[in-house]
């Protein structure tokens, strides 16, 4: 009674996708695939590459002002 037969996860599954439906299930597995690449991704430092940096002539947002930030040295 305590552990889960294989009936017991087809029944759930049965359940959430008639909760949720295939299409919705399809879409969170690719948001979460999506989310796991760009993590991926940001841990490996590729968005760091010189030159991928969006030039401030061609930021859509004209109120967000770049500036480059300084590292502050203690005396």
């Amino acid at each position: 009674m305590g552990s889960m037969s294989i009936w017991h996860w087809l029944i759930v599954l049965v359940v959430v996708m008639l909760v949720f439906g295939t299409k919705k299930i399809g879409n969170m597995g690719s948001d979460i695939g999506k989310a796991v690449k760009g993590f991926k991704d940001g841990v490996k430092g590729e968005d760091d590459k010189p030159g991928t940096a969006v030039p401030p002539s061609q930021v859509a947002d004209k109120t967000t002002i770049d500036v480059e930030t300084k590292e502050k040295s203690k005396f």
